[in-house]
C-alpha cells in the first residue's frame, strides 16, 4: 500500500473519540489543590523561618554529590534535558500535534498551552520575587540566601518535568494509559530534581517547592477547560469560514467597545464651529482653496449691468439708468518718493536747495583762515 493511501484513510478515519469526560474541578480535586496549596506555603515559611530545611539544604551542598560519584556526571547532564522547557515543550507539542490531527481537536495543543502559561506565570513570578541565590553563589554558610538577585526558588527544571510530561497523563484516553503515562511522568519528575541535587544547581528545598508547583498547576487546568473549549470551538470555526472565504468567526464572548475620548467643552465648541465654517464654505488659513461645489438649486438669473457703472451693480438709492459719475483715468507717470504731485499730475517746480557753507581751513598756526592762492 502506496503511502498517498495511508495517509488518505488517515484523513478519512479519524480515531474514535475517548471515553473519557473532560476532567471538572471534583470535590477530590479540590481537596488535593488545597493540600498542595498548604504543602506549598510550609516549604516558603520554613525556608524563612525553620533551621532544618536551610541546614539540610547546606549539608547536601558541601557533600557535593557530583563528587562522590563522578562517573554518573556525562550521563546525567544528558537526562537533565528532559527537564528543560524548550526541548520538553518541543517534543510534547509533536506527539499532541499528531492527536490534534487525529482526533479533529485542538484541546491537546490548547491544553498544553495553558498548562506552560499557568506554569510560566506562577513559578516566574515567586522566582524573580524572591531573589534566592543558588548553591555555587553562595555567599554565607548557614543563610537562606533570600533576596539577593538569584532566580532558582522553586526549581524550573522540577516543575517543568511535572507538568510537560504530566500533561500526556492529564490527556489520555483510556484509563490504562492514564496509569502508564501518570508514572513514566512521576518518574521523570523525580529523576530531573534529584538530577539538579546532583549537580549542585539546585537546594532540597529548590526541589520540594519545584514539584508542588507543578503539581499545582496540573490540578488547576480543569479551571481552565470552559475557555479551552471555547478557543477550539472557535479556531475550528474560523477555519472553515476562511476556506469559505468569508472571514474570521465573531468571537466567543463579547468585546466591549472603546470608551469615546474624552474632551473638553471648549474643544468641542471649537471643533462644532470649524464644523459650520468648512459647511458654510470658509477655508481655513494655510489650506488650498477648494473647489466650489454646486448648488442644489440653480442661481437666479442677475439683470444686466449697465456699462457706465464699470460692470459694478448699482448703489443702493440709485436707479440704474442714473450711472456713476465718469471720473477720467490720471495718467501714471515714472518718478520718485520724493517728488511731489500736483493734483493734475504735473510736477511742482522747486526752488534750488542751499548748500551749506564749506567750513575755513586751518592753517598751520592752527587759525582758520582763508587758504592763499
Amino acid at each position: 500500500m502506496r503511502t498517498d493511501r495511508i495517509l488518505a484513510r488517515l484523513e478519512q478515519e479519524p480515531e474514535r473519540a475517548s471515553n473519557r469526560d473532560v476532567p471538572r474541578m471534583s470535590r477530590t480535586r479540590k481537596v488535593l489543590f488545597g493540600s498542595a496549596a498548604g504543602c506549598y506555603a510550609a516549604v516558603v515559611l520554613a525556608v524563612f523561618v525553620s533551621d532544618r530545611l536551610i541546614l539540610l539544604d547546606w549539608q547536601v551542598m558541601l557533600f557535593r554529590p557530583y563528587k562522590q560519584w563522578p562517573e554518573l556526571h556525562a550521563a546525567l547532564d544528558y537526562f537533565v534535558v528532559l527537564g528543560q522547557r524548550g526541548p520538553t515543550a518541543v517534543l510534547v507539542a509533536a506527539w499532541l500535534g499528531w492527536r490534534s490531527w487525529r482526533q479533529r481537536t485542538l484541546r491537546p495543543l490548547l491544553a498544553l498551552g495553558a498548562a506552560l502559561l499557568l506554569l510560566n506565570s506562577t513559578v516566574g513570578a515567586v522566582k524573580y520575587g524572591l531573589g534566592r541565590l543558588g548553591p555555587h553563589y553562595a555567599t554565607t554558610v548557614g543563610a537562606d540566601e533570600m533576596f539577593a538577585g538569584g532566580d532558582i526558588f522553586p526549581s524550573g527544571h522540577t516543575a517543568n518535568a511535572v507538568v510537560t510530561w504530566g500533561i500526556l497523563a492529564y490527556l489520555a484516553t483510556t484509563p490504562r494509559a492514564r496509569r502508564v503515562l501518570s508514572v513514566v511522568a512521576a518518574g521523570f519528575a523525580l529523576g530531573v530534581g534529584a538530577t539538579t541535587v546532583y549537580l549542585g544547581t539546585h537546594w532540597v528545598s529548590d526541589v520540594l517547592l519545584g514539584w508542588i508547583a507543578g503539581l499545582l498547576v496540573l490540578l488547576a487546568l480543569p479551571w481552565c477547560e470552559p475557555l479551552i473549549a471555547a478557543a477550539n470551538a472557535w479556531l475550528l470555526d474560523s477555519r472553515d469560514r476562511l476556506k469559505e472565504g468569508r472571514g474570521l468567526a465573531p468571537l466567543p464572548f463579547p468585546v466591549p467597545p472603546l470608551p469615546p475620548a474624552a474632551v473638553s467643552p471648549g474643544a468641542s465648541a471649537a471643533r462644532a464651529a470649524a464644523g459650520a465654517g468648512r459647511a458654510a464654505g470658509a477655508r481655513e488659513p494655510g489650506q488650498p482653496a477648494r473647489e466650489p461645489v454646486p448648488a442644489a438649486h440653480p442661481a437666479p438669473v442677475r439683470e444686466p449691468v449697465p456699462a457706465g457703472t464699470g460692470g459694478r451693480p448699482p448703489a443702493a438709492g440709485r436707479n440704474a439708468e442714473q450711472p456713476r459719475p465718469y471720473h477720467a483715468a490720471r495718467p501714471h507717470l515714472t518718478r520718485s518718493e520724493r517728488t511731489p504731485v500736483t493734483p493734475t499730475g504735473s510736477r511742482r517746480p522747486q526752488p534750488p536747495a542751499e548748500r551749506p557753507p564749506r567750513p575755513a581751513p586751518v592753517t598751520p598756526g592752527g587759525r582758520r583762515g582763508h587758504a592763499s592762492g
